[in-house]
């Protein structure tokens, strides 16, 4: 099972700056694009951060993929 990052659509929707939600979240912008772009994976205690942001819950963050899915 794989996993993929809901967090540039999210961040997208919510009509926040870049800047403005990586200083929330204590990183730099590029840190934030790499939690979008899933090259890393977002610590728990932001996770929650970010969830609470942007109105949804931490399981929104990101999308299982099961094995037939993945291209």
């Amino acid at each position: 099972m794989k996993i993929m990052s809901n967090i540039r659509k999210l961040t997208d929707q919510s009509g926040y700056k870049k800047s403005f939600i990586a200083e929330k979240l204590g990183v730099s912008v590029k840190q934030l694009r790499n939690y979008e772009s899933g090259h890393s994976l977002i610590p728990i205690d932001k996770a929650y951060v970010l969830a609470d942001l942007l109105k949804v819950k931490v399981d929104d963050l990101y999308e299982r993929l099961e094995e037939t899915e993945i291209k």
